[in-house]
């Protein structure tokens, strides 16, 4: 079964940080190894108004 990541922007924030904060050391890794497309998932959080902080290692 392969699991997508969430369709809701305010879900998918919530899962990316968490993911970032407790699995990865940066956003490029959590990409790759979820093989997903970062300006995707980029796009869909800048709607929001959110941004990838690298120091920070989340959006924010």
């Amino acid at each position: 079964m392969e699991y997508s990541l969430p369709k809701d922007p305010v879900m998918l924030l919530s899962y990316v940080n968490t993911q970032l904060r407790d699995h990865y050391k940066s956003f490029e890794d959590f990409c790759a190894s979820e093989n997903v497309q970062s300006d995707a998932v980029e796009a869909k959080l800048d709607a929001l108004d959110y941004r990838y902080d690298v120091v920070k290692n989340q959006f924010v």
